[in-house]
Formats: structure tokens, sequence, C-alpha cells
């Protein structure tokens, strides 16, 4: 019997969270056909990828990520498929790019630019706007072929402006005949495979121009009836990014879950622990197991690392963007702009100013939280001491923190990268993220692919969890088979995609081979490979031998093959017979 790919003598780890076990995988027509020891000995296999002393993972699954521009513009979803993602779902937040009528294009860049820090050039250029509803994009991105697999949620805000026009975008109450257009157009993109849909409430969400996102103010009764149009084309998952800035999770996360319990979906919403304050994680999974209690399906979305943003002068956001001091040189390319910088008088000056540019980004006042910001070496280290703060590096030196700070973005001729840790580190460590990350109504997510292009890379994080949270970390590691069982068949089962996420007979031949103890993530680059040269952020990974999606393999080593398999899951997927 001959197959088409043997991963022979690896290290299995399931994906179910079993003890791992040295054997052979087998793939044929891209699914797993056999495993065990000395599969197809005899008959042999057209590849075969020896995994001796190496895991033998299942591909990994990203929630939340916003491809929905790059599976266009792009055949590789890197980051993410750079650290062993095979399945991404798209569409988060409630923002993307369908449906769209041609005069909304504006508005919906508008949205993706001040949302997801996506440039606007990058998206007239990069998009061809073939589409208007939301079936006929899934079908535009179904004719792409990519290294991996991409799956799509109903975004709110797109939704809202197609029914409702300019009122939707002015965030007025819907009508009636809207709510029934809604649900309408909801039954039709779960009919044509979204896997449910997604909306948002977050404060921060902002357009380029600085207005709420559409869907900020949306009622009761405008989820209740996008929750309805969904079941009515079969059922699926609500995404949703609640806000804080009230103190608390109600009413609003209620109302979500409320409304998908009236409809028999399930919801996973975005969950972040603060540095300080009262720890509001904790009323929130009371609600979630209170929910659950009662027969719903829910789980909080957790990010295994500080939430925050990178911040340097090649980047969206640093501490001295909104100065106007700052503001005179920052049109020049950056060596031209460090040298400016570097000169003693010019340093005078940027210090003694002080931030009194209005931004549309509300994020950029964030970028002078000096308790956590840390300089971000090679290493990638995302869970510092207190002492490698700005704050506390400042002190050591007698400087104040802007000096400080100033010094370390020149570091590097300018390339220097601050990590603004604004999320998730609750006294200084990620010990309450550890926590919550054990719990079976939390999931990991929140990667992000494909979005904030200039101040976040967190799609690595896949990567991160295998490296920190399973091997170097001094105390509370998990285990490897409980790791990636965190990255593959929880979140698998949290998207109703159960035909992947494990190793074993039937299931989709998507696999990770990993050189574990040599595995090694890299500090992000800014690189310019988007439409019309924009520029985003990239990170890297040593220790991925092999990547396969579908029997295929499209990356060795780090280096990415030929093979494009990837391809748009529509709907929910059975678990094989």
């Amino acid at each position: 019997m001959s197959f088409d790919l043997i991963v022979r003598n690896g290290t299995v780890v399931d994906g179910l969270g079993g003890s791992p076990f040295v054997g052979d995988v087998a793939v044929r027509d891209g699914v797993i056909v056999e495993i065990g020891p000395a599969v197809g000995r005899a008959g042999g296999a057209q590849h075969v990828i020896d995994a001796t002393g190496l895991l033998v993972t299942p591909g990994f699954i990203d929630l939340h990520t916003h491809y929905d521009g790059q599976s266009i513009w792009s055949d590789r979803l890197n980051p993410s498929s750079a650290h062993g993602v095979t399945t991404a779902l798209m569409g988060n937040c409630g923002v993307g790019f369908a449906p769209c009528r041609l005069a909304d294009h504006d508005v919906l860049v508008d949205l993706m630019s001040g949302v997801e820090d996506i440039p606007g050039v990058v998206m007239t250029d990069g998009l061809p706007w073939t589409w208007e509803t939301f079936p006929q994009f899934m079908d535009a991105v179904d004719q792409r072929h990519r290294d991996i697999d991409v799956a799509a949620f109903l975004p709110h805000s797109p939704l809202r402006v197609y029914v409702m026009g300019q009122r939707g975008a002015d965030r007025e109450p819907a009508t009636p005949e809207d709510l029934e257009h809604m649900r309408r157009l909801a039954r039709e993109a779960a009919e044509a495979g979204a896997l449910g849909f997604s909306s948002s409430r977050l404060m921060t969400h902002r357009t380029k121009t600085g207005s709420q996102i559409p869907s900020y103010d949306a009622s009761f009764a405008e989820i209740q009836a996008i929750s309805r149009g969904l079941a009515d084309g079969g059922g699926g998952l609500i995404q949703f990014v609640p806000d804080l800035p009230a103190g608390a999770y109600q009413p609003v996360l209620q109302q979500v879950f409320d409304a998908a319990i009236e409809s028999s979906l399930s919801v996973t919403f975005s969950l972040l622990i603060g540095n300080t304050g009262p720890p509001l994680w904790q009323d929130a999974m009371a609600m979630v197991e209170a929910a659950n209690g009662s027969g719903a399906a829910i789980t909080a979305q957790v990010f295994p690392r500080p939430i925050g943003l990178m911040v340097g002068l090649d980047l969206s956001i640093h501490p001295f963007v909104l100065y106007p001091s700052y503001r005179r040189i920052a049109g020049l390319p950056l060596a031209e702009r460090v040298a400016e910088m570097r000169k003693p008088e010019v340093r005078q000056q940027i210090l003694a100013d002080s931030p009194s540019i209005v931004p549309t980004n509300p994020l950029a006042y964030m970028a002078q939280s000096w308790d956590w910001t840390f300089p971000l070496d090679d290493d990638a280290d995302y869970e510092p001491e207190e002492a490698k703060s700005i704050a506390a590096r400042a002190k050591a030196r007698g400087v104040s923190p802007v000096e400080e700070a100033y010094d370390r973005l020149l570091d590097d001729d300018g390339r220097a990268i601050l990590l603004d840790a604004l999320a998730n580190f609750e006294n200084n460590s990620l010990d309450t993220v550890g926590t919550l990350m054990r719990r079976d109504d939390v999931v990991l997510g929140l990667g992000d692919g494909g979005a904030h292009y200039g101040m976040i890379c967190d799609s690595s994080f896949p990567t991160y969890v295998l490296t920190h949270w399973a091997r170097d970390r001094a105390s509370g590691r998990l285990s490897v088979e409980v790791a990636v069982r965190e990255l593959t068949s929880v979140p698998a089962q949290v998207a109703g995609l159960a035909d992947r996420g494990r190793i074993a007979v039937g299931y989709k031949a998507d696999l990770n081979v990993i050189d574990h103890q040599n595995l090694r993530l890299h500090r992000p680059v800014v690189t310019y490979d988007l439409p019309a040269g924009g520029r985003r952020l990239d990170q890297t990974a040593d220790g991925y031998v092999a990547t396969v999606v579908a029997g295929e393999i499209i990356a060795e080593n780090g280096k990415p093959t030929a093979a494009r398999p990837g391809r748009l899951v529509r709907g929910r997927q059975p678990a094989p017979a």
C-alpha cells in the first residue's frame, strides 16, 4: 500500500491531551489513514519526513485573525503559517470587507484602517472589490489558493452599513425593517459557509477618522435578529469583543449570551486581565459559569502573553508620536530621523515638549505607560522582569522615563522595538493567564494575524505557548500534550471544525513536525511587502521542521515551499465517521 506522505518515527502528540508516543503517521488524499509503528514499510510513500526525536502535532487553529484582505491579495498567510497555524478564522471584531456596495468602499476602508491599522492604500490597491454580497466575497476567497485554510465570520459593521447606509455608519437605531433585513442576510451568509458572526463594543475600536465603529451602539434587538438569522441558516458561533470603560462586563455581554442561548448558538468573547485595579475577569468568568451551567456553550478567549503594542520609530505608535516637535521630523526616512534625534538640540527640544496632537487612534495615548513598557530584544521575552521596564531602567540610570524611552528607541539605528504590555500582566507576571489557560471554558486566541500591521505581531503565539509555557517557564508550566491540545482540538471544537485538530485516522492531514528543544521565537521585524509597498511587522521562528496542510508540505525548516493546498472552509465540519 502506498501513501502520499509518511511522517516517520516521531513523538506523536495527538491533540486530545493523550500521552505522547513514538510512531508513524501516514497520509493519503489529504487525510490521515494510518498511525502506528512501521507504517507503510513495504509500500512506502511519495514523501517521507524523518521525525526521529521531533514532535508531531496536529496543525494549530487560530480563532481570531483578520486575513480578510490578505487572503485575497496574497497566497501566504504569514506570520500565522510560519508558526504552525494551518486554519485561521477571519472576519473577527465585527469588521471586514463584505457585504459592501460600491458606494461604501471608502467607509469600510476607513473602518479597517482605523480598527485594524491597515493602510488605506493597501486595501484600495490590493483588493479587486469584485463582490457586493457576503456570498460573493466568499466566492472570491474560494477562488484563491493559499498555504493554509481560512474560514470566515459575517462581520457586524459591514452588515449594518450595507442594510442601513449612512444611518448604519452613524450608529442610528435599526428599524424593524432593518432588523428583518439583517436577519435575512445573516441566514444567507450562514448558508454560504460563514462559521458565525462577529461584533464589537470596544471603545478603542474606531475608524481612521476617529468615529466609533457602526456596531458600537447596536441594541440587543439587533444582536438578537442577527443571531436568529444565523440560526435560520444552520447555526454557528458568535465572536464578540466587549468593552470595559464602565468597569464591568455587564450588561452587554449578558445580552450577547441571552441572544445566543435563545438561538442555540455558541459564543466566544475576548477576555483581558487588567494589570492593576479590581480583577474584573472574575465577574466575566462567573457569568460564563452561570450560562454554561444552564446548557450554553460559551468560552472566554484569552491571549497567552501580554496584550499590548509594539512601539518604535518605524511603527505606527511610539511615546513621541503626539509631540509637535517630533512631528516636524516624522516624515523623514528612518535613518535621517535618527540622525536628527541624536543631535543634542533636537533631543532637548523633544524631551521638553509634551503630547498635544489629537490622535484618531486612542491607543496612541497608551505609549507612555512606563511601568509596563520594556525593550524587546532578539530573545523576544514577553514576561520580562519588572527591573527591565522603562520606569525601572530610568530610575537605575537616574534619568526620567521619557529620557530612557528616547534613548532606547534609538538603539539598533532606530529599529528598536518596545513592548507596551497594557493588559494580561497582573502583578508583573502571567500567572493569572496561566490559571485561565487551564480552564475548560477558556480557549486560546487573539492572534490578530492580518491586521494591526504597524503595532501588533501576536500571531506567533503558538510558538510562545510551546516555548515559554511548555518548556522554559520556571513555574506553572504546561505539559506538551496539554499545550498542543489547547492549540488544536480545543479551538477546533469551539469553531465547529470537528474534522481537524487531532491526529487520528480519518482526520484532515494538517500536521506540524517540531524540534521542540530548539524551537525559538525571534523578535518582530519591519517588512514592506504589502500591496503598494505597505509596511507590516513580521516574526519568524526556528524549529518548525515541517508544516503540512491537507497532506502537502507547505514549509520546511522555516522556508515556504511552492505548495498552496489551503482552501476556504465553508461552514461547520462534521467529525469523520
